[in-house]
């Protein structure tokens, strides 16, 4: 699934968030799952994954009994911040408490941004303070990617 574009929400009293339509329109339970995995991200974001989409990237990063002090780490710090949250009935899924917190999100006034994989929920007012310097910034961000594409396939 490709998520695209943005939408402006709010986190109401209740801290629930509901999933743009748009976006919630483009689910296949049978494909996607019935839930979404939201991970407190630095930065100021909260990333959120459709469930299978979540556990295939889980899956994709070799597993150990022992693993590495890094990897440990990297394991017990994401996976223990991921929270699965259900959608109810009006499309809406409940943001842990913790998370809002740890991303510094103290408005109710959020975006959520469609970032290929994942949806993103960012403080509305930053986005926008940030967004022409983003859109700017777009063809030095993707010369580093590609120069570093290269790199890696030399």
């Amino acid at each position: 699934m490709l998520f695209s574009g943005h939408s402006d929400h709010t986190i109401d009293a209740k801290q629930r968030l509901a999933i743009p339509a748009k976006y919630r329109n483009q689910l296949d339970p049978a494909r996607d799952g019935e839930a979404w995995f939201c991970v407190p991200w630095p930065g100021g974001m909260l990333r959120l994954y459709v469930e299978k989409r979540f556990e295939e990237l889980a899956a994709q990063a070799p597993q150990s009994l022992t693993p590495g002090e890094d990897e440990a780490d990297l394991e017990s710090h994401l996976f223990g911040f991921a929270e699965r949250l259900e959608m109810d009935g009006q499309g809406r899924i409940g943001i842990p408490k913790l998370h809002l917190e740890l991303a510094g999100l103290t408005s109710s006034e959020v975006v959520i941004v469609g970032a290929r994989n994942r949806l993103e929920v960012r403080d509305r007012a930053a986005w926008l303070a940030g967004q022409q310097e983003r859109f700017a910034k777009l063809p030095a961000l993707v010369a580093r990617i590609e120069a570093k594409r290269g790199r890696a396939g030399s």
